[in-house]
């Protein structure tokens, strides 16, 4: 889909992800890395626990699909050679702090009089403007600026971040989005532009209702852990254990929802678990958002008892047969086997020669019937596609590869 475009990815682990969505999706991303190597290559988990600047199983995930050269733009033969590159590229992708790149002498003013063509897409915690521009910004101070942390959590403990860094992940999605964008625009009038993403607004983003509620009602959304807080007064319970791990029931009021909670009820009620409370409702009537925390009080004991006896694949059967809203929350194990990811082939082994292995790798996120995405690539190995960048691309000779190469420049 992407295939006559040229990305130059700049980003270490706080922008991978864009370059690897532009990458699926067919351009030629040019992982630029320092002669050391991206900082994300020393991630942890490794393959078979061997740390080694090619196993990081996080570099694998975000670099795939891409091609790499190593390049330090900071010495003048690297800026040099950037500015060649940048010449005839279309996307530039970076995750330095705000005025690094024109400290090196390649802000945005100078990209595009290099090419007015060439969209720029930087991504920081907080955007290139406002009094947080300069502050750093781990995944746990980027989550609590964001407002994740304060809906995320048990109401009676202090807010929680989720397991797996997720900040910078927003904001490289929103930058993809924001190139393409961008890239419209540029189809429109031959015009390149400046997309500055912060991540702190990424993730305000994904707040759902939250921010919404406050600004139109006033309404604060707070930590309610199993429970989804629906305004001032009104909850949903929504995460509940079972015999063998956990669901997501959406137990709540309204004409789907409610119609599917009296299926729920009915069904405990042919299992010889009826309940006189359950059955005195109608939730179907209630109206959705109703529900309130008093009687979630009296609710909570029957259906936990009930779903407690059952394993999430009965409970997902029988709601497949009974229209409830149900579904099993799966776990790493259940989605690696899962039938309709394998009926679709989302996962498959691919041979890999410097492994000596066949690792399984995950499909594309999306199928395309004309344009198909690149499922399953390799991410690159340091420095592996210089001579084909340097040397074949650019008329370098090997003599000055091998000379830059000994100065720290490649």
């Amino acid at each position: 889909m992407l295939s006559p475009y040229r990305v130059l990815d700049l980003t270490d682990e706080r922008g991978l992800l864009c370059g690897k969505i532009l990458a699926d999706l067919g351009a030629d991303v040019l992982q630029v890395e320092p002669p050391t190597g991206n900082s994300a290559r020393r991630i942890a988990p490794f393959y078979r626990d061997q740390p080694h600047a090619d196993h990081g199983l996080f570099w694998w995930a975000y670099a795939a699909n891409k091609r790499g050269i190593t390049l330090d733009a900071a010495r003048a033969d690297g800026k040099a050679l950037l500015e060649r590159l940048i010449a005839s590229a279309h996307f530039l992708i970076e995750s330095g702090r705000p005025g690094e790149m024109a400290a090196m002498g390649l802000g945005y003013e100078r990209l595009a009089e290099i090419n007015p063509a060439l969209i720029v897409v930087s991504i920081t915690p907080f955007g290139q403007t406002g009094p947080y521009a300069s502050y750093l910004a781990s995944d746990l101070v980027g989550m609590g600026f964001g407002g994740f942390m304060y809906v995320t959590g048990d109401p009676d403990r202090a807010p929680l971040r989720v397991g797996f860094p997720h900040f910078y992940l927003h904001g490289a999605a929103a930058a993809a989005s924001g190139a393409m964008i961008a890239h419209t625009q540029r189809v429109a009038t031959g015009l390149g532009q400046h997309v500055d993403v912060s991540c702190q607004e990424a993730v305000a983003r994904s707040l759902a209702n939250s921010l919404a509620g406050y600004a139109i009602e006033g309404s604060v959304i707070v930590r309610q852990g199993a429970y989804r807080q629906m305004g001032g007064g009104a909850y949903m319970r929504i995460t509940w254990p079972c015999r063998d791990g956990f669901v997501n029931f959406q137990f709540s009021g309204g004409a789907s929802s409610g119609q599917s909670v009296n299926n729920f009820v009915r069904w405990m009620a042919d299992e010889g678990m009826a309940d006189e409370y359950l059955q005195s409702l109608d939730f179907k009537a209630l109206g959705y958002g109703t529900v309130t925390k008093e009687m979630m009080d009296r609710i909570v004991p029957p259906v936990s008892r009930f779903l407690g006896e059952r394993t999430k694949q009965q409970l997902f059967e029988a709601a497949i047969e009974r229209r409830i809203l149900l579904f099993p929350v799966a776990t790493l194990g259940d989605i690696l086997h899962d039938p309709q990811l394998e009926a679709r082939g989302f996962f498959h082994q691919a041979p890999w020669p410097e492994l000596d292995a066949n690792p399984t790798l995950m499909g594309a996120f999306a199928r395309m019937s004309a344009t198909p995405l690149k499922a399953g690539g390799k991410p690159p190995r340091l420095g592996q596609h210089n001579i084909d960048v340097y040397v074949k691309e650019l008329g370098l000779a090997r003599a000055d590869l091998c000379r830059l190469a000994s100065a720290g420049v490649l």
